[in-house]
């Protein structure tokens, strides 16, 4: 039922061409996308995919059609073209799938080699309950900091793109000062001034809970984002910008990556190798859990910071 749903909200979003009714179906595909990994035991990946997939996402989208327009052009071209490249690509997909492992087989090349060794020597070697923060955090360590890195370059690229684009004038509510349209509502302002709060509470337990449970430093960077971008859209991106200016978020961005990289490097200059953990107190497990600590707060600085960043940036110009 599930898959169903997810290929007629494709169908709709190709066929539509407001912009803003595709965005919206964007959510609900990631929605729908994040139910599917809870139904495969991925809560994790479903924990990110609502947060960024239908939540940040989103967002940044309807933040993207303020400087462009909310109805697609028509097509400068012919569709049959592009709809047999689209056909003989999603054949050549499925061919390759035809070999593959029943889904669940456990003789599975997946399940014989590298993840039995993390589920059995996992809680001996890294002491975590939650064997996604481990593997995520320390087994493949060199991955999530080139993940990081790439969050980092995106709101570097993103801020060199935009600056070449003329600034627009701040824009002023009734009031006089500068704010969204939300500005004057005083539902909207008194329940922004409860929601937010609690929105900061749950991302830090979402940042320092990822050890025991589904969570981290990406899901948690997102949700701290989310509250400072509501905050924005409530209250205007000058209240905004007096508690989290650019330059403190630019800063903020690479001192998460420097972090990450910093801890890699204290595991070389304590006689081990680059992100290893062990070695960084006398006790390995609590020298993992010290690694994974500072890591994690790393990603969740570096993530937010650049969700915010960007928001900036395209709500702070005119197209």
């Amino acid at each position: 039922m599930l898959l169903s749903f997810l290929a007629i909200t494709a169908l709709a979003m190709a066929r539509l061409r407001d912009l803003f009714a595709v965005v919206m179906l964007f959510g609900i595909f990631s929605l729908l996308s994040a139910a599917i990994f809870v139904t495969l035991d991925a809560v994790d990946v479903a924990f990110t995919e609502a947060a960024v997939g239908a939540g940040i996402s989103t967002v940044l989208m309807l933040a993207t059609l303020t400087l462009t327009t909310r109805t697609e052009s028509p097509p400068r071209h012919g569709t049959l073209l592009p709809l047999l490249v689209v056909c003989v690509t999603g054949g050549a997909l499925v061919y390759g799938t035809l070999d593959m492992p029943r889904f669940g087989d456990p003789q599975a090349p997946i399940h014989q080699h590298v993840a039995p060794r993390y589920l059995q020597d996992s809680p001996a070697e890294i002491g975590l309950p939650n064997v996604v923060t481990s593997v995520l955090a320390s087994y493949r360590g060199y991955d999530t900091l080139g993940e990081v890195t790439v969050i980092f370059t995106a709101g570097a690229g993103v801020l060199m793109l935009l600056s070449t684009i003329r600034r627009c004038t701040a824009r002023r509510d009734d009031t006089g000062k500068g704010g969204s349209a939300a500005n004057h509502n005083l539902v909207l302002r008194a329940v922004a001034k409860i929601l937010i709060p609690f929105v900061l509470l749950f991302a830090l337990y979402v940042q320092f809970h990822g050890e025991l449970g589904p969570g981290g430093g990406f899901q948690a960077g997102v949700i701290f984002a989310a509250a400072f971008i509501l905050y924005a859209l409530v209250f205007g991106l000058d209240a905004v910008h007096a508690v989290a200016s650019p330059g403190l978020l630019r800063v903020l961005s690479a001192l998460g990556v420097l972090l990450f990289a910093g801890v890699g490097l204290a595991g070389i200059f304590a006689g081990g190798n680059f992100l290893d953990y062990g070695v960084l107190v006398r006790d390995p497990i609590a020298g993992q859990h010290l690694g994974i600590f500072l890591i994690e707060l790393g990603v969740g600085i570096t993530v937010a910071a650049v969700m915010i960043i960007i928001f900036y940036m395209f709500t702070g110009r005119t197209r």
